[in-house]
């Protein structure tokens, strides 16, 4: 299985951490966020991974060149976007990189222990397009919020809605195992940036496409704020 780990964004609610050095390689005890990515993919067998890279992208390159020879068989790809193209419109510019049936795709800014074992073996059971790892969030506006039934079959996708449009408090991980079959959607959508929660999954739903939820009761924790950074500075060392 492949990976894309989506690590361009700017990081501005991050700054000033972010000014000098990228999100992906802020520090975590010690330790870039992007190797605890690194660290846990290949823990679960994943061999091929593309980073796609915008902000200080050439900080990002050299700790590939630099940190790749860590494991054994891994091949670790980068791909610099000039402009940010969204988090679909990343994969879908690469698509001749995800020539398996499914793959996974992670947002570089979370940290993580999730089993990338046990997500791809509920998505494998139900056989739908994309499974998004989901998990109970306090603040549902803040994030994109998700309604499934006890299938764990998704009937509705808000990216960051209204007050009074929270609905859920299960909210998107940021984590998806895709089916190949996505490219025929992603292609209908020409459109940069071109983003998974407030494009391709609701017009997937409007489309009648299977999505499904696996529901996490693994650590998760979003790295976008200092006040997450700080927070995660302490949580991992209990981990």
């Amino acid at each position: 299985m492949r990976a894309l780990i989506l690590s361009a964004g700017l990081g501005t609610r991050l700054r000033p951490l972010t000014e000098k050095t990228p999100k992906p390689l802020v520090l975590i005890n010690g330790k870039p966020l992007l190797l605890y990515h690194l660290e846990s993919l290949y823990k679960y067998g994943i061999r091929n991974i593309l980073i796609n890279t915008h902000y200080l992208s050439e900080q990002v390159e050299t700790f590939v060149k630099e940190n790749k020879n860590l494991f054994k068989g891994l091949t670790i790809e980068t791909i610099f976007e000039k402009n940010l193209l969204g988090s679909a419109g990343t994969l879908k510019k690469n698509s001749l990189f995800f020539q398996e049936e499914d793959f996974l795709i992670v947002y570089g800014d979370n940290l993580t222990m999730i089993s990338y074992e046990k997500l791809t073996e509920l998505h494998r059971l139900k056989k739908g397009i994309v499974t998004i790892a989901s998990y109970w969030e306090e603040k549902p506006e803040t994030k994109g919020i998700i309604v499934f039934d006890e299938n764990k079959k998704i009937s509705q996708f808000i990216e960051k809605p209204k007050i009074e449009q929270v609905v859920s408090n299960f909210a998107n991980a940021g984590i998806y195992v895709v089916n190949k079959k996505i490219f025929e959607y992603l292609d209908v959508l020409d459109q940069t940036p071109l983003d998974f929660g407030f494009h391709i999954f609701p017009f997937l739903l409007e489309k009648k496409v299977e999505m499904y939820v696996y529901e996490m009761d693994e650590f998760l924790l979003d790295i976008g704020t200092i006040e997450s950074y700080t927070k995660a500075q302490e949580l991992i060392k209990l981990l």
